[in-house]
């Protein structure tokens, strides 16, 4: 399961289920059998994801996306909860203005980003950064959209 909560001032018809396709797109391809497993996707503002990123990061200014690991088991389930997507909506749309793209194209990018760093993925260092942008761009590739990715 899917879990998104869309702060009201970001609220869209269809919003919603453009991220869960994206989040199932993203865990398809990369964990086909652990396809099922459960996340939170939400969508705030610069303020409140500025105060998560100084708590958490000891980083005391806003960031387009943050995920925080879960990988607990639901014991009556037995699904792995693989944890938090926390997505800035306002620095979601300036990036997309940025790129001259669409706004549902960087949330799109901001979610399959957020699964990646779940799932273990980092960009720290050039290798790594390559390898997530790879595979970054091969989910957004099967949505349909051109390879993009966050500077």
């Amino acid at each position: 399961m899917i879990y998104v909560q869309i702060a009201d001032l970001y609220y869209q018809n269809g919003l919603e289920g453009l991220l869960i396709k994206t989040a199932q797109a993203a865990l398809q391809h990369q964990t086909p059998e652990n396809s099922e497993d459960e996340l939170a996707i939400v969508l705030i503002g610069d303020e409140e994801i500025q105060q998560l990123n100084n708590q958490y990061l000891g980083i005391d200014t806003p960031t387009d996306v943050l995920s925080f690991s879960g990988g607990d088991i639901d014991p009556e389930t037995g699904k792995r909860y693989l944890g938090d997507i926390i997505i800035s909506y306002p620095r979601a749309k300036s990036q997309a203005a940025a790129r001259s793209g669409s706004e549902s194209s960087e949330l799109q990018l901001l979610v399959v980003h957020g699964i990646l760093h779940l799932l273990g993925y980092d960009h720290a260092e050039e290798l790594q950064k390559n390898e997530m942008w790879a595979l970054q761009a091969q989910v957004l590739k099967e949505l349909g959209l051109d390879s993009i990715n966050p500077s």
